[in-house]
C-alpha cells in the first residue's frame, strides 16, 4: 500500500526479528503470548511518543533542577476482546496508571454487521487519551465499529489503534471510519485471503495467545 502519514509501522530489528517468531506456527501458546506483550510494550512506546509534557522544579541529589512530566489528559487502554487482552500487559508497562477498558465485538448473523456485545469503560473515558488494542486489523470492521462505540461513548480528539499485523483493506477501511485516527502495526502483510485472514499473517491471535487452537 501507498506510504500514510495517519499509519505508523515499527520497522526497528529486534520488532522484526520478534514478529518473525510469532508467525512460526511451531511457536507455543506460552511464547507467543510474551512477545505480544513485548511487542504492545515497543508500540505503546511509539504511540505515547506525543504525550504533552510540563515543566516541574526538582531537587536531584546534587541540585535543583528543572525537569519534565507528563501532563494533560490521562491514558485508556480498550483492548477488543479477546485478543486485544494479550496486549494489556505490554501497555501498562510503559503507562502503569492508564485505566483499562474492554469493548467486546460480534458479527450480528442477520445485518452481518459488527455490533458490540459487551463494554465496561472508564466513567471519564470521554476525557482520555483512547488507544484501542487488537492483535490483527484484517477486514477492519470490527476496529471501525469499536472507534464508531467510543465516538458514541464522547471519546474526542485522536484515536490510536494499536495492532501487531494489519492488512491493507483493514487499514483503508479504519482510516476511512474516522477522520482523527492513528493506526500503529509492527507489519503491514499482502492482504487477505478468501477466509479474510491476514496473508502471510500469523493465524488467529485470540487462539495462539489463549492456547484453543
Amino acid at each position: 500500500m501507498e506510504p500514510n502519514d495517519r499509519v505508523v509501522v515499527l520497522d526497528h530489528p529486534i520488532v522484526q526479528h520478534k514478529l518473525s517468531i510469532l508467525r512460526d506456527k511451531h511457536t507455543c501458546s506460552n511464547e507467543f503470548r510474551e512477545i505480544v506483550g513485548e511487542l504492545s510494550l515497543f508500540e505503546t512506546y511509539e504511540a505515547t511518543r506525543d504525550l504533552p509534557l510540563t515543566n516541574v522544579f526538582i531537587h536531584t541529589p546534587i541540585a535543583p533542577f528543572d525537569a519534565k512530566q507528563i501532563s494533560g489528559r490521562k491514558v485508556a487502554f480498550v483492548p477488543i476482546l479477546r485478543a486485544g487482552l494479550g496486549m494489556v500487559d505490554g501497555a501498562l508497562e510503559v503507562v502503569p496508571s492508564a485505566r483499562v477498558g474492554h469493548l467486546g465485538m460480534q458479527r450480528n448473523e442477520e445485518t452481518h454487521q459488527p455490533e458490540s456485545y459487551y463494554d465496561k469503560l472508564p466513567r471519564d473515558i470521554a476525557s482520555r487519551r483512547v488507544y484501542v488494542l487488537d492483535p490483527m486489523l484484517a477486514t477492519g470492521g470490527s476496529a471501525a465499529a469499536a472507534v464508531e462505540y467510543l465516538r458514541g461513548a464522547g471519546v474526542t480528539g485522536t484515536i490510536r489503534f494499536l495492532c501487531i499485523v494489519a492488512a491493507p483493506e483493514g487499514i483503508e477501511r479504519l482510516l476511512a471510519a474516522d477522520d482523527d485516527l492513528l493506526i500503529y502495526a509492527c507489519a503491514v502483510d499482502d492482504g487477505l485471503n478468501e477466509d479474510a485472514y491476514i496473508v502471510p499473517g500469523l493465524g488467529d491471535a485470540g487462539d495462539r495467545i489463549f492456547g484453543t487452537e
